[in-house]
């Protein structure tokens, strides 16, 4: 066996910088290169070729000690981790509510304990809107190489102890990862994103390559007809691969297949000229404290901000995150990596580590340490959007899994009967006409649905058959032969479908059909409101405030629409907003926030909606009821 030589490849280093700045692309505009994400596959397959190169050789002149490789791993890793784990737990502090903060406690001790991709996995899935509110998610990645530095070098002495080859161990090793990654990934696409054992192949490619270096043909020609093609395979991978892809999986190929072409062609032009240059071999240098900081800061840019970043705020992040990386290289790496090899340092950063796991123990242990925040922010900050009340799954359907609504949505003995038909922002109008029944004689008929809105024949992107569901409804409607049917939902991309449920209704029954305009939007969600409030000013937000965005003009347009086809219409936002604002709270209580998240009211919301709009929902259906 003859392993690479141990001389410096600048090459690597660019290569390094080609798979960090995938990433940072990906993490701050995932638009513009949706597979960006196969840079950490890249990571992969430069940690196994190096790493098993040094052992392998350290191993052939015999001189191989475990307690060595792990101080260098030691003291390559922990300095920046540190430093980065203990400033995302400062930001939290002063930014996170008690839950997030709690959750970060228990990301952090799993990074400091090489657990990070457990935990997560875990917790949620790598795509998922939840996940990207994580400032630890792109630990994952360092808690499977953790693992693999763990446990390769005891493997690669077993087997020269006992004499075996160890390129067939690593290439039988990685063919039974790479098999099991593709088994799973159909049925537990998240388990196989994150385990160890299904990554494994990534890693053992580059060490295959490091083992089987002295079969690599090194002529310039052969060099770069496999360096052409490693490029072509890593862009292709790049550009095609998204979120949506079952990946790993066979599409993992690509981006491991074009990593190790390139790291076995030192003598490329690509190689040479490209890699080799100074600005991606800086980059490289770099990279890891780069990729280290640049998720949290974007996520915590957004968490600052309450709301999405902007183009040129991500841009700036990404130059902050190469900044901060250069001084973490210069001031913490450096310093600890390099210059006499001392078991002190190695202890040092131990203890650093431990005492940063201890951190986010008792991070999670004091539950997010909600004292930082007065009760009535952090019950208002983080008020449930209590969507049992609902009726969910009963009459407000999740078409996802039900298309069948439950006999009690419909009171049949009671008349006048309001049916209320539209999405889960109808939905929330429950308890609001459950107060208002309590000292007004009529009845309820629900038949909502999530996210589909009442509008015959509108084809919704999100909920592909909200159409069919419709359709039902409205057979419903003509079967139940309400008094009233209320329609309300999210509608502004679809008027001229609300306008053709409206002249149904009116053509197929005899109901009054009132029409309730959309609630403020609060872009942030009005929780997010009051804590940006609270951390601004330190007080309780006004009880009216400028920053939602009342739909009035649309108001206008629906009501001229409407109208004249026999509906009326009732203007929601003219209930909750003024001149100075629209009403955040009813009072100083949780519970008394009008909205639990952009636009879908709370109980108090509900009740005080409806309680100023019941006169005009009923007038003139009594008589109506008892015509019927």
């Amino acid at each position: 066996m003859s392993s690479p030589s141990p001389k410096y490849r600048p090459d690597v280093d660019g290569l390094r910088a080609i798979a960090v700045m995938l990433v940072l692309n990906f993490h701050a505009f995932p638009d513009a290169l949706p597979g960006g994400f196969i840079g950490v596959d890249v990571f992969f397959v430069i940690s196994g070729f190096l790493i098993t190169g040094i052992i392998t050789r350290e191993l052939e002149l015999g001189r191989f000690s475990l307690v060595e490789f792990y101080n260098r791993r030691i003291r390559r890793i922990f300095p920046a981790l540190i430093v980065v784990l203990c400033a995302t737990l400062t930001l939290g502090w002063f930014w996170m509510l008690p839950q997030a903060f709690a959750r970060l406690g228990s990301d952090s001790f799993a990074s400091a304990a090489f657990l990070a991709n457990i935990a997560l996995l875990l917790q949620s899935g790598y795509f998922d809107v939840e996940s990207a509110k994580k400032p630890l998610l792109h630990l994952w990645s360092l808690g499977i190489e953790e693992q693999f530095y763990l446990f390769w070098p005891l493997l690669l002495m077993l087997a020269a102890r006992l004499r075996m080859s160890i390129i067939a161990m690593a290439a039988m090793l990685g063919i039974a990862s790479f098999l099991l990654n593709v088994a799973l990934i159909g049925s537990n696409p998240i388990a196989t994103f994150y385990l160890p054992f299904t990554r494994a192949f990534e890693l053992l490619t580059g060490a295959v390559l490091a083992c089987g270096w002295i079969n690599v043909n090194q002529s310039s020609v052969a060099s770069s007809r496999r360096a052409w093609i490693g490029v072509a395979l890593i862009a292709v991978a790049a550009v095609i691969l998204d979120s949506h892809r079952a990946f790993p999986g066979w599409w993992a190929v690509l981006p491991v297949a074009g990593s190790a072409l390139l790291l076995s062609a030192p003598a490329a032009w690509v190689n040479r000229v490209v890699l080799a240059s100074p600005p991606l071999v800086w980059i490289g240098l770099i990279s890891y404290p780069l990729y280290l900081w640049h998720w949290p800061l974007l996520v915590f840019g957004g968490i600052i901000k309450f709301g999405p970043l902007t183009l040129l705020e991500r841009q700036l992040i990404l130059v902050a995150s190469a900044l901060l990386a250069w001084a973490t290289y210069r001031f913490v790496e450096i310093p600890f990596r390099f210059g006499l090899p001392s078991r002190r340092k190695m202890y040092s950063l131990g203890a650093g580590m431990a005492m940063v796991a201890v951190a986010g123990a008792a991070v999670v242990w004091g539950r997010g340490f909600d004292f930082r925040l007065p009760p009535e922010i952090r019950a208002m900050a983080s008020v449930p959007t209590e969507s049992f009340k609902w009726r969910f799954h009963e009459c407000l359907l999740d078409l996802s899994r039900e298309t069948t609504f439950a006999d009690t949505c419909v009171e049949r003995d009671r008349r006048p009967l309001v049916l209320i038909w539209g999405d889960s922002t109808a939905g929330a109008l429950l308890p609001g006409l459950r107060k208002a029944q309590e000292t007004r004689n009529f009845g309820i008929a629900q038949l909502t649905s999530s996210s589909c809105i009442p509008a015959l024949n509108a084809d919704i992107a999100s909920t592909p058959n909200c159409r069919a569901m419709n359709d039902k409804v409205f057979l419903l409607v003509r079967q139940i032969n309400p008094d009233i049917v209320l329609l309300h939902g999210t509608w502004e991309q679809h008027l001229g479908n609300v306008a053709e449920t409206v002249v149904a209704l009116k053509k197929e029954t005899n109901a009054r059909v009132v029409v309730l305009g959309g609630v403020p939007t609060w872009r942030r969600g009005l929780p997010s409101e009051v804590l940006r409030y609270f951390i601004l000013h330190r007080a309780l937000i006004p009880e009216r405030s400028p920053n939602a965005a009342p739909p009035t003009a649309y108001d206008a347009v629906m009501r001229a629409r409407l109208e004249p086809l026999g509906a009326e219409f009732i203007s929601a936002s003219d209930v909750f907003c003024n001149a100075q604002g629209c009403l955040t709270r009813i009072g100083d209580a949780a519970a008394d926030i009008t909205v639990s998240d952009q636009v879908h009211v709370t109980e108090k919301g509900s009740v005080f909606l409806i309680a100023s709009i019941i006169d005009r929902l009923l007038a003139g259906a009594a008589s109506a009821g008892k015509a019927r």
